[in-house]
């Protein structure tokens, strides 16, 4: 493991350029850390008791935690699309995980991220920046889908990746109590690009971190501005947490030790930041989740839903930020209860904190709430957030026990509006007194319903078709 990031880093270093100006230098770096499949609740800095997460929550303790937070989907591979461009998911037809070239077709969704799309690591890039992705990656190039781009097409100078990326990656070797030789999992990834190397999946996140701190190693030797993606595949299953951790075996006890395990291996990351002066005074963290959690591992409570529903417990995500040298001052430890916003407008943000042009020719779904993010401001995103439901995903499989999924959703000031294509089972939820969605006000309000229904039908009528929509055809 050391050996191939010692090799990739010693490269990178070459690449870089030796002669950089003052202002390059004092450009802000940028550290974004996405889990997978991370409930609401599940930090315990933001109500979770099951497993204390200290060096996530000192992180929160330094900086600043919103509970208002949305991501764009409440699956993994739009989630990650919308961070990355700015743009709802479904502009580029992501609207669900990608899998195998079949099955994305027969669900009306492209095979892999557009390259034409805009992606803020491609602007940073030109703008001085050293830009890396390390981790999961799913935007393109799993399963038999091996001619996507590789993830440096897409404006990153240097990717480590799991089975769902194009370029070098992880693979994991699995162990439980009863085996007597490591397993491995993903084994065909071999063929979406190499080198690859093995190690115990308990260990992967600290494998990516390994890769991260020797890409910020290298871009702070050379002079640059850094913007790293730190995407464990952790929490998602399946679990394996190391043997001596695997208590009963079920599966919360698994997914706890998991998360526990993570928050452990990141801290190596935090504090390669915290305890440099040049880099705690000059990096913005982001912290949050992908989406909901695996229903029956994590937890979102009080939210109602997870991961794939509409509902607050799949779209809503803990969000930190920290940056003692670039947060408002004052606001170490605080909370952020009250502003509303999601990851496009992170992605949107972004470009203004490091003063990046926004790319040629490309409409931003985001709004720029930067002035919120660093604690200067309580401004919510001004336009309405949309939603819709992954096309493969309708809900009403009795193994979650959670009844139907609604199509489409809407987050406007407090009210929260779910509908089905088809106009039925109109829902209306006032979040400010309801935030687990169980008293519907549709009938008390038709004239909000109306409104937020029409707004909702109108921006779904912008994007393509999928085939969780009743009047999509196939091509």
């Amino acid at each position: 493991m050391r050996s191939l990031l010692t090799l990739s880093v010693s490269l990178f270093l070459l690449a870089m350029t030796p002669v950089y100006c003052e202002a390059e230098v004092n450009k802000p770096n940028i550290l974004v850390v996405f889990i997978d499949d991370m409930g609401w609740s599940d930090v315990s800095s933001f109500g979770g008791d099951a497993v204390e997460t200290e060096h996530i929550d000192q992180l929160a303790s330094e900086g600043i935690r919103f509970t208002q937070f949305y991501v764009n989907s409440p699956i993994c591979s739009p989630s990650r699309t919308a961070l990355t461009t700015g743009q709802y998911p479904q502009r580029w037809r992501i609207g669900s995980y990608l899998n195998n070239r079949k099955s994305n077709e027969e669900r009306g969704m492209a095979q892999w991220l557009d390259p034409k799309a805009p992606v803020l690591a491609r602007e940073l890039q030109k703008n001085g920046y050293a830009t890396g992705h390390f981790g999961k990656w799913h935007m393109g190039g799993q399963r038999d889908v091996a001619d996507a781009p590789y993830i440096t097409e897409y404006g990153f100078d240097q990717s480590l990746t799991n089975f769902e990326g194009m370029g070098p990656k992880l693979l994991p070797l699995t162990l439980t109590p009863k085996s007597d030789r490591p397993g491995r999992i993903w084994e065909k990834a071999v063929i979406l690009g190499e080198p690859v190397t093995w190690m115990q999946r308990s260990k992967i996140t600290g494998g990516f971190v390994d890769g991260a701190l020797g890409f910020i190693d290298a871009a702070q030797q050379s002079g640059k501005p850094f913007f790293v993606n730190a995407c464990p595949d952790d929490v998602h299953s399946p679990y394996f947490p190391p043997v001596s951790e695997w208590g009963d075996g079920g599966k919360r006890t698994l997914y706890r030790t998991v998360l526990d395990e993570m928050d452990a291996q990141l801290a190596r990351l935090f504090q390669r930041i915290r305890n440099d002066e040049s880099l705690e005074k000059n990096t913005l963290i982001i912290f949050c989740s992908d989406n909901g959690p695996e229903p029956g591992a994590g937890l979102s409570t009080p939210l109602r839903g997870a991961k794939t529903w509409l509902y607050e417990g799949g779209v809503r995500s803990p969000l930190i930020t920290w940056g003692p040298g670039i947060l408002a001052e004052g606001t170490a430890g605080s909370v952020n209860r009250t502003s509303v916003f999601s990851a496009i407008d992170i992605n949107r943000s972004l470009y203004a904190l490091t003063e990046t042009p926004l790319p040629e020719g490309a409409e931003l779904d985001g709004e720029n709430v930067l002035d919120t993010m660093l604690g200067q401001s309580k401004a919510s995103r001004k336009a309405p957030i949309f939603f819709r439901r992954p096309p493969d995903r309708p809900g009403n499989d009795p193994k979650w026990g959670m009844g139907d999924n609604p199509d489409l959703a809407v987050r406007d000031g407090k009210w929260k509006f779910l509908i089905n294509y088809d106009g039925s089972d109109p829902q209306l939820y006032d979040l400010e007194t309801d935030a687990p969605e169980s008293r519907n006000l549709a009938d008390k309000f038709p004239e909000i319903v109306a409104r937020l229904k029409k707004s909702l039908f109108e921006w779904n009528a912008t994007l393509p078709k999928d085939a969780g929509d009743p009047s999509y055809e196939a091509n």
